[in-house]
């Protein structure tokens, strides 16, 4: 008998390996390892550790961003450097630490400053490299428990924004048993109190608010919009701690004039959660400046009698009459 033997073509390379000037391909790291839902939000492209706990990050801000841009477009908003730095903790978490999806994390405290000066809007998207050293890094068994962050963000080699933070890991049964009833659904059954005139907290649209007025000076209510797509990108069952220091950066514009007021530093500690369907009274006051031709600011959210997060700002206003985005006509005030 005659065994017929079919000749295999040969197996064939894919186009592009061997080819030595291709440009490396880039992509966002996994958006599940910082929590987003949408690609779109994820500021972070790669990773490499350089020893220990110390690691190299890859990240892109883009030139045109609804939340994180300022007014008229020419400058990326500080708001984007905490948000990268809340992502990098997160992707570490998973990514290095091996801390499973599902998870939650407790930010304890987060602090950052910008130099405004490098915060401009290119002809390109912005490239950032990204150093993160972690310490107190505390196991229990083979369990990520806590640890701290700090990084800094550098574009084109020159320092753009550093910042620090403590993040806390509850396993999933350890979440539930601490949340009890609460459901992700709450914020969604809430009436939305009308925001306050955007241009008055230093915003361009209604939506972006997240704060209502009273009448009682330098007190607003917390009221943000639980469909905003980026504060709210991937749901939850409290007021999230990205939106807490927006809500601290928006009363401090509420008290300059017209709402010009531009924060370089932000140091926010976090004390406890911020329910859905109980008001949240945001209080902010003047205090002495960090140093000359500042403003400085503390902020607190007071829900139930007890205060649930303190924030302090350092800032500065634009100057020789620069645009506010104030509307024409329109009187300005000082809320003190």
């Amino acid at each position: 008998m005659t065994l017929l033997v079919r000749q295999q073509e040969p197996t064939r390379a894919p186009a592009w390996q061997g080819v030595e000037d291709l440009p490396q391909l880039t992509t966002t790291v996994p958006r599940e390892y910082v929590h987003r839902a949408s690609l779109a939000e994820v500021f972070l492209t790669g990773c490499r550790q350089l020893g220990g706990t110390h690691f190299e990050l890859t990240g892109q801000w883009p030139r045109a961003h609804t939340f994180f841009t300022n007014g008229d477009g020419t400058q990326h908003d500080p708001m984007q450097a905490a948000e990268t730095i809340r992502q990098v903790g997160l992707f570490l978490a998973h990514s290095e630490f091996g801390v499973q999806l599902g998870h939650h994390f407790l930010l304890r405290d987060m602090e950052f400053s910008v130099c405004p000066d490098n915060l401009d809007i290119g002809e390109r998207p912005s490239e950032l490299i990204l150093d993160a050293a972690c310490t107190d890094v505390k196991w229990r068994g083979n369990r990520l428990v806590q640890f701290a962050m700090s990084i800094t963000i550098e574009r084109e080699g020159r320092l753009a924004a550093r910042g620090s933070g403590h993040f806390t890991c509850v396993a999933p049964a350890a979440y539930r048993r601490l949340r009890g009833s609460r459901t992700e659904d709450g914020a969604a059954a809430q009436p939305r109190p009308l925001p306050v005139e955007p241009w008055r907290v230093g915003r361009c649209a209604a939506s972006d608010v997240v704060l209502s007025a009273t009448d009682q000076p330098g007190r607003w209510l917390l009221s943000p919009d639980p469909r905003h797509p980026i504060l709210f990108d991937h749901g939850g069952d409290h007021v999230p701690g990205m939106v807490l220091i927006e809500a601290a950066r928006q009363a401090a514009c509420g008290l300059v004039e017209a709402g010009a007021f531009l924060p370089v530093r932000a140091a926010t500690e976090f004390h406890q959660y911020a329910e859905f369907g109980t008001p949240c009274w945001i209080d902010a006051v003047l205090t002495p400046p960090a140093q000359p031709g500042m403003l400085s600011v503390h902020v607190r959210g007071l829900q139930d009698g007890n205060e649930v997060f303190s924030t302090r700002l350092d800032g500065m206003c634009p100057q020789n009459g620069e645009s506010t985005d104030r509307p024409a006509g329109e009187e300005q005030r000082i809320d003190a």
